[in-house]
């Protein structure tokens, strides 16, 4: 049930050759051996991109990959985090004075969040230290939310030393608010499946309240992962909170232009559930509202009646308020029309119609068609490999995550799998650059896996 915490399992470390690796590393690094591991699985958004932070539901499974800590409670109150990848430097720092630098999204920062959203929501100081050494298998900065499992593994490794319990969607709520500490205005999709998702079906989320529901997908298709090899971490640049904010924008000229307490509203969804309007009539009101030509701030503040100031200070995240053109009339469209097709997938999952899979892809080639023209968040590279995927047998491709880089989705009928696999690895793998992407992070087929838990040695 989603109102339990997080399942806790014995294993065999001995038995488990990567729990088993991760805890002689650990006694390596730190002279002692772990008392526990936890774990938080990364995700595939299937559809609904951009739109969590809106306010409506998205349609996402965890896959196999995940990030692991182990962990080690200790008397001092420092934190001492070490990486299996050499790449990510090790970082001590005091339990009681974690600060977060948003400045630079450095690895360890997406731990802090998770710490401090835990230490924050209890009202605790005096906290305990932990040695914690944390191993992924998510390809970074692919749109998979390597960066939010972390932060969700983060969270529990300290809900569980501090001998404290919380369910599943509480967990999901602080580790969604405090994400936010990086600088991201991300909705709350990667945190809610890490803790929430269940093996073997994927999940509608909805939010305010939070709440997930199993979609059953098709058997007779599969879910392929393609990476781009063009690396995006959204905490490094300003696209996605631009994104964001032009969405906060959009819903506020709305409301304004319905005559309704316009200062109030933050997200796309409030305007429609205060008219009372379906989603098709939200695409006709877009359209008389708002110009598809870019607005730039002054005439905002003339559209609302408020000044560069207030707009800055009151309205604008601190990384945006330099931006001299908003695409609001596309950005609300892009939304609308990504939120209906969210719930058309779920309906169609539901009702199992005998031609169901490339119904589905038509879907999601709708859904990566305005993600691309009217989101502006595809790059040259998605759109080539979703024009592959689909060239050799995927009735619908799609980008997924954030975007600007990262992975691609693809539905392939499963009879044509191996086939699907070998084209679209020649096709778009054999240049050299992508070609040193390791081999299990570039095109791998995923099926629904489980939420966060926690292992204890038998």
């Amino acid at each position: 049930m989603e109102t339990e915490g997080p399942a806790t399992r014995r294993v065999q470390v001995s038995e488990h050759p990567r729990l088993l690796k991760l805890k002689e590393v650990f006694k390596s690094k730190f002279g002692s051996l772990p008392k526990f591991y936890v774990r938080a699985p990364g995700r595939v958004n299937i559809i609904g991109e951009h739109i969590d932070y809106c306010g409506y539901s998205v349609l996402p499974m965890a896959i196999e990959q995940d990030m692991l800590i182990a962990v080690e409670p200790v008397k001092t109150h420092t934190l001492q985090l070490a990486n299996t990848n050499p790449l990510y430097s090790d970082f001590s720092t005091s339990a009681n004075n974690t600060e977060i630098d948003k400045t630079k999204p450095l690895w360890h920062n997406y731990f802090l969040c998770g710490f401090k959203g835990i230490q924050e929501h209890f009202g605790l100081s005096n906290l305990p230290g932990m040695n914690c050494l944390v191993d992924g298998n998510i390809p970074p900065s692919s749109g998979l939310s390597s960066s939010s499992a972390l932060v969700c593994c983060a969270g529990l490794a300290t809900l569980t030393v501090l001998g404290m319990s919380l369910s599943k969607m509480k967990l999901a709520e602080i580790c969604t608010k405090s994400e936010h500490y990086i600088g991201t205005e991300g909705g709350g999709m990667d945190q809610s499946i890490s803790f929430l998702a269940e093996e073997g079906t994927a999940k509608l989320i909805e939010f305010s309240p939070l709440r997930a529901t199993d979609v059953k997908l098709p058997s007779e298709a599969v879910f392929v992962i393609a990476n781009s090899c063009v690396e995006m971490n959204k905490a490094a640049t300003s696209h996605f909170n631009i994104r964001v904010m032009e969405c906060r924008l959009a819903a506020k000229l709305l409301a304004k232009y319905k005559g309704l307490q316009w200062d109030k509203v933050l997200r796309l969804e409030e305007v429609q559930a205060k008219l009372g309007v379906s989603l098709e009539e939200m695409l006709l009101i877009t359209e008389d509202a708002l110009h598809t030509e870019p607005y730039s701030p002054e005439e905002v503040c003339r559209c609302l009646g408020i000044s560069l100031q207030e707009l800055r200070t009151q309205i604008l995240s601190p990384n945006t308020q330099d931006v001299l053109i908003f695409k609001l009339c596309q950005r609300a469209k892009h939304v609308y029309s990504e939120a209906a097709r969210v719930l058309q997938f779920k309906k169609m999952c539901e009702e199992a119609p005998d031609d169901m899979v490339p119904l589905l892809g038509e879907l999601m080639n709708q859904s990566h068609a305005s993600c691309r023209d009217m989101y502006e968040c595809s790059c040259p590279e998605l759109d080539q490999l979703v024009d592959i995927c689909r060239k050799f047998g995927a009735p619908g491709s799609r980008l997924t995550g954030a975007g600007w880089g990262g992975c691609t989705v693809s539905i392939v009928p499963a009879d044509k799998l191996p086939s699907f696999l070998a084209n679209v690895h020649e096709a778009y793998y054999q240049q050299s650059a992508r070609s040193l992407v390791p081999e299990e992070q570039r095109l791998f087929a995923t099926k629904p896996g489980g939420g966060a838990l926690v292992f204890l040695e038998a």
